[in-house]
C-alpha cells in the first residue's frame, strides 16, 4: 500500500511560511515517507467507505488542533469568513489567538481511497492519499466540524465528498465544536 500527499493536504499541513499549529519539525516529503515507512499504530474507518485514518505516534512538536473553551480563554476566540481553496465560497470559523496548546501524542493521517480522490478531481499515483491530519492526545478522531459535514453534504462541486449529512453525527460534531476551538500561532 503506498500513500502520497495531496496537494490540497500539503498547502494546509506544510504552508509556505511555517505556522505553529501546523505540523512541525518535518517537510512534507519527511512527512509521507514516515507514513509509509511506519506501520500505524491503529488504523480507524472514517466518515464514509473511501475514508481510513491512520493514527501515528507524534513524531515531532506538532501541538494538538483543538483547545478547550474555558472561562479564561474565551476571551480570546476570533471568527471570519474564510475559503479553504480559491474556488470554495467562504464559511464562517472560529479560532484561538494566544493560546498555547500542548504537543500533540498523536498525528491521525486522514486518508481517501485512489477512487474518491479522482471523484473529486485529484489523481495521484498510489492507493491512498492524505487529505488532511489530526493532532491529537488520544488515538482517535476527533469529530468532523460541523461546517464540513456540511460541505460534504453539498458534494464535490463545493469542496465537499458527496456523502449525505449524518444527522447524529451532526449532533456530535456540534456538541464537541461548541466546547472546543482551533487555535493559531
Amino acid at each position: 500500500m503506498r500513500i502520497v500527499l495531496t496537494e490540497f493536504a500539503r498547502t494546509r499541513l506544510f504552508p509556505r511560511e511555517s505556522r505553529r499549529n501546523t505540523i512541525r519539525d518535518i517537510t512534507a516529503e519527511q512527512f509521507e515517507a514516515h507514513l509509509n515507512a511506519h506501520p500505524p499504530v491503529a488504523v480507524l474507518d472514517g466518515y464514509a467507505p473511501f475514508c481510513k485514518l491512520h493514527v501515528h505516534r507524534n513524531w515531532t512538536s506538532t501541538r494538538c488542533m483543538a483547545v478547550p473553551i474555558t472561562d479564561a480563554n474565551r476571551h480570546l476566540l476570533r471568527s471570519d469568513y474564510e475559503a479553504r481553496t480559491r474556488e470554495e465560497l467562504p464559511v464562517l470559523v472560529r479560532w484561538f489567538e494566544g493560546v498555547d496548546a500542548p504537543v500533540a501524542d498523536y498525528l491521525v493521517a486522514i486518508l481517501y481511497d485512489r477512487a474518491q480522490l479522482a471523484r473529486e478531481g485529484t489523481v495521484i499515483d498510489a492507493d491512498w492519499g492524505v487529505v488532511g491530519c489530526l493532532y491529537t492526545m488520544t488515538p482517535e478522531e476527533l469529530p468532523m466540524a460541523p461546517i464540513t459535514m456540511l460541505r460534504n453534504a453539498l458534494g464535490v462541486e463545493e469542496g465537499g465528498s458527496g456523502v449525505p449529512l449524518d444527522r447524529e453525527a451532526y449532533r456530535r460534531s456540534v456538541a464537541f465544536w461548541s466546547t472546543h476551538a482551533n487555535w493559531r500561532g
